[in-house]
């Protein structure tokens, strides 16, 4: 049995819950709205061995940690530490969205070749929607190819704010800002 520890963080954008393990690796950052989500990819995870998950105040100062990002500290989730199961592609693509610079984006297809693998940008958008480490692990940094915002579990308004938070350029229509 694997033993998790969560923490609940209220930001600007609604409650964050944040699962660490032991070692202080944090195993899963998301939206409370989304817990169901959060607790399916732990079981699909981590299902054969189990999960045990307790309430804890701060575990390994992650918590704070995140509260600093969203204070403007944006730096400091380049420097917490993750682990979790997951294909190997999909540990390949969630490796890869850490190497995205803050105030940068990507679209799937350029995520997919810098993976060696052209063709597989709807497997790249698969694996990034299934990233249990949600902001840590940046996959709102991933967009369209004509710089539209898609795909982000926690909502396109979430991923507009987390963007212009890290000070990104969103190169979309006005009228689908004027929506955000």
């Amino acid at each position: 049995m694997l033993t998790l520890f969560m923490d609940k963080l209220a930001t600007p954008l609604g409650d964050l819950l944040l699962v660490a393990d032991e070692q202080g690796n944090l195993r899963s950052v998301e939206w409370l709205e989304f817990k169901e989500r959060m607790d399916r990819l732990l079981g699909l995870h981590y299902g054969r061995q189990g999960v045990e998950l307790r309430e804890a105040r701060d575990p390994h100062g992650l918590t704070r940690a995140l509260a600093d990002y969203f204070d403007g500290n944006l730096g400091i989730i380049d420097t917490l530490p993750t682990a979790t199961g997951g294909t190997e592609f999909q540990r390949q693509v969630w490796a890869a969205l850490r190497t995205i610079p803050c105030g940068e984006t990507l679209s799937y297809g350029a995520l997919a070749q810098r993976l060696g693998r052209p063709g597989a940008s709807r497997a790249v958008g698969a694996a990034n929607g299934a990233n249990p480490i949600s902001i840590v692990v940046p996959c709102h940094r991933v967009i369209g190819s004509a710089g539209v915002l898609t795909g982000y579990a926690g909502g396109v308004t979430r991923k507009a704010w987390l963007l212009r938070h890290e000070g990104a350029s969103l190169r979309q229509n006005q009228q689908q800002l004027n929506l955000i």
